[in-house]
């Protein structure tokens, strides 16, 4: 006797901005499954009136998806399929809908990705950064203290370091990326992705909050910030300025001292006001 078919868990990546982006298979099985299980309704409905699907809806966010797993995946063992969207891009990325992957796979239901648009491969595609070795690090936190202690704690990083922000605090945020990394460090923002005022913008993290600050503008949006990685040999110039700004240090005022040394050595300023 055969065994009761149950559903699969679709893992459906949604356009981040050009609705032109979604795939012919994305739009397929937001057709055929039973139920899509969606971050915001209201922000995916449009979207789907735009597709001419009608299939139902039900929210999974931060706030319910601990309650609504259970339901959902019954629903899987009985033989529905679901799909899985958040507001934009693929699932899961700095969204919810980990806790329904993992109860699916614990549940032996079969998950299924369906590959489509991720804002940060997109905005690292013309970044122009290093892409070879990246992390992903998500939204620094809100408060300036912590965001600067966690800038500190990657400031040593060698890969390109990868970031959301939100409109409300991206000047804030790159003013903070100057004082942690320094003035030299390269770096891209890139706004609206896919949308009609995009705008990827790049230079030493000095110059960037400079033409964010002149142009407000370049504050609204959805932002995706990537910062080069410490280079190779950067510890050797610190290094030396430490031991040049030892020196100074015993004629000079230590500020004067850090100022001198890094300009001699090309260590970061930073990095020697902190000795």
């Amino acid at each position: 006797m055969a065994l009761p078919r149950t559903g699969t868990l679709h893992i459906v990546a949604t356009p981040i901005g050009n609705r032109d982006d979604i795939s012919a298979r994305a739009i397929a099985t937001l057709r055929q499954v039973a139920v899509i299980a969606a971050e915001d309704t209201r922000h995916t409905r449009p979207l789907l009136q735009h597709l001419g699907i009608d299939t139902p809806l039900v929210a999974l966010h931060d706030h319910n998806e601990r309650t609504a797993v259970d339901g959902l995946v019954e629903r899987m063992r009985h033989g529905d399929d679901v799909a899985l969207v958040s507001d934009a891009g693929t699932p899961l990325i700095s969204d919810p809908g980990f806790r329904l992957v993992r109860a699916a796979r614990q549940a032996s239901l079969k998950v299924s990705p369906v590959p489509g648009a991720s804002a940060v491969i997109a905005a690292l595609s013309v970044a122009g950064l290093p892409s070879d070795r990246f992390i992903f690090e998500g939204f620094l936190p809100a408060k300036g203290g912590a965001r600067k202690a966690r800038l500190a704690e990657l400031a040593g990083e060698s890969r390109t370091l990868i970031f959301y922000e939100s409109s409300h605090r991206i000047l804030e945020c790159l003013e903070d990326m100057r004082e942690v990394f320094g003035v030299d460090r390269e770096a891209v923002m890139a706004r609206e992705l896919t949308k009609l005022f995009e705008t990827v913008l790049g230079a030493p993290l000095g110059e960037l909050v400079g033409l964010v600050a002149a142009d407000p503008n370049q504050e609204k949006g959805e932002f995706v910030v990537m910062v080069a990685g410490r280079e190779a040999g950067e510890d050797e110039r610190i290094a030396e300025g430490l031991r040049v700004f030892g020196i100074l240090k015993e004629e000079l005022p230590p500020a004067k001292a850090a100022k001198m040394a890094a300009a001699i050595t090309g260590a970061p300023r930073k990095a020697l006001y902190g000795a």
